[in-house]
């Protein structure tokens, strides 16, 4: 069979793993009332305790380093950690985290794009051992795993985003409120001829950032009024006072 129509059939037979696995996982067995499967699940959770022995615990460490996907770090020992930095880096140059919970957040979004970006590279290094190293109901298997994990990593990147989002949005509102508020009591102490200590009424803008917002608002103001003025004039006005040819 050619190497493409032997792919073809592997990933038809992916898709019917993935939608069994999701079915086994959603529907209750054949005769089983829904109260007493809960009841049996949380028995069964209570017994579930993982790995006890320290041979189990070494296995399971060992199964989640295979691919990476779930383990406690992001790096495995087989990948480049001066790649995996500059790859936090760049999350932090793009996404500029002020404050704690925005920089867990955005290391958040690195270390989960860090695990995506590994999957392409674990399913074509299982379909290159095709029929070689792996057996195909094998690959199959591992196959619709990856593909599960990958979504899992897909919705918590995305809920990350969203909430890294959210607080940033937030965060600047209260700033740019709090900055036009400050170039208020700027102007007035500069109206009166007094000094001002922006600290003193509980800003953390400095006084040249403060002046700079303060005349910006100023040019802001008078362009707007100038635009109004100019572009809601009657025609025959505006052409009197220049405005238009």
């Amino acid at each position: 069979m050619h190497p493409s129509a032997t792919v073809s059939v592997f990933r038809a037979a992916l898709n019917q793993a993935a939608l069994n696995q999701a079915a086994a996982l959603n529907q209750p067995a054949p005769g089983d009332a829904p109260t007493s499967r809960a009841a049996a699940n949380r028995a069964n959770a209570r017994h579930s305790t993982g790995p006890r022995t320290a041979h189990g615990k070494h296995r399971s460490s060992q199964n989640a380093l295979r691919h990476g996907l779930t383990a406690r770090t992001a790096v495995l020992p087989s990948e480049d950690l001066a790649a995996y930095r500059q790859h936090v880096k760049q999350f932090l140059d793009e996404y500029k985290p002020a404050t704690a919970t925005e920089d867990h957040l955005v290391h958040e979004l690195a270390h989960t794009s860090w695990r995506l970006n590994r999957i392409p590279l674990l399913e074509a290094d299982l379909l290159a051992n095709l029929g070689v190293n792996e057996k195909p109901q094998a690959v199959i298997q591992s196959l619709a795993s990856l593909g599960l994990h990958g979504a899992r990593l897909s919705r918590q990147f995305q809920k990350a985003l969203d909430q890294l989002r959210d607080l940033q949005d937030e965060r600047r509102r209260r700033e740019r409120r709090r900055l036009r508020e400050a170039a208020e009591f700027f102007v007035l102490h500069q109206h009166k001829g007094t000094e001002w200590d922006p600290a003193a009424d509980g800003f953390v803008f400095s006084k040249d950032e403060i002046e700079r917002h303060a005349n910006f608002l100023m040019r802001h103001r008078e362009a707007i009024s100038i635009g109004c003025a100019r572009f809601n004039a009657q025609p025959g006005l505006a052409k009197a006072a220049g405005w238009w040819a």
